[in-house]
């Protein structure tokens, strides 16, 4: 399968079935230990990642195969699929069907996106690094009004802060990306000008300018890709390569509440998942 990938100049793949080999010791329950288990583990490892692959998240059971006896189970079946193919699927799983006359679960890739509604709000790294951000917060704070008592004056000023900050950070703080993009586009057409003719001072000036907001933005931007991938060695990579926006896309699957059983039946229904997790509470 190596070979026949890297002779093809498709991108996008997906590898399944059974391998009859596992990633971990915790895959394979009730039967013996093999001398060459450790072996068989490093070198389907070794596949996965000569290969690029992404072993999609898993739903339902832990295990793919039983055996007759009802004591040994392993996990033999699996989907891989390549970065590309996550770009055009992004929320693929693998859902581990009922057992029929096989041994084995047979598997059914699904791209399942759900609106669980709006999302928490939380505080950006990068705000911190923009020179206005904290004298903004403290004059915002100090011009709200005080009143009841002091936990109530605390917890309607976070409310009423936290408006202002969605509202800073879309008019002010704007996106990282297109902020980016902007500032290359000025830079790219002061060069041009200055190939062409030269420039007048105010331009060179004002190119030196852009170049200072540049590495603003790219010291911004690497804060929030550190933040949402939570790499804690990011001073060490490389924000540009496949690594960190791959780290981002697998934390936010493997993070995401994937489903409910009720009554023997697996639910993704935002809503029935949500009555679910209050009944856990309540009790």
């Amino acid at each position: 399968m190596t070979n026949i990938k890297a002779a093809s100049h498709d991108l996008v793949w997906c590898f399944c079935g059974d391998f009859n080999a596992v990633r971990r010791r915790s895959e394979r329950k009730g039967t013996r230990v093999r001398d060459d288990q450790a072996s068989e583990i490093k070198g389907f490892n070794s596949f996965i990642d000569a290969n690029a692959l992404l072993d999609l998240p898993i739903v339902g059971k832990k295990f793919t195969w039983f055996n007759s006896n009802g004591l040994a189970k392993s996990r033999l079946d699996r989907v891989l699929v390549t970065e590309e193919w996550m770009d055009v699927w992004p929320m693929c799983k693998q859902y581990v069907q009922r057992r029929e006359v096989s041994d084995h679960c047979a598997l059914v890739v699904k791209s399942v996106v759900k609106d669980w509604g709006p999302k928490p709000f939380r505080t950006i790294d990068a705000w911190f690094m923009d020179r206005g951000f904290q004298e903004m917060v403290k004059d915002k704070w100090n011009s709200y009004p005080a009143q009841g008592s002091g936990f109530l004056r605390f917890k309607e000023k976070l409310k009423l802060l936290k408006g202002d900050l969605k509202e800073w950070n879309r008019d002010v703080f704007r996106n990282i990306h297109t902020c980016k993009k902007r500032i290359m586009q000025e830079i790219e057409a002061l060069d041009c000008q200055d190939c062409n003719g030269g420039l007048m001072e105010n331009d060179r000036l004002k190119r030196i300018e852009l170049v200072s907001r540049m590495k603003e933005t790219e010291k911004k931007l690497d804060s929030l890709l550190c933040q949402k991938a939570r790499a804690n060695w990011f001073k060490n990579g490389d924000s540009c390569t496949k690594f960190y926006h791959s780290s981002l896309r697998w934390r936010r699957l493997r993070n995401e509440v994937k489903g409910v059983e009720v009554g023997g039946q697996w639910c993704e229904e935002p809503s029935t998942v949500r009555l679910e997790a209050k009944k856990l509470f309540d009790s």
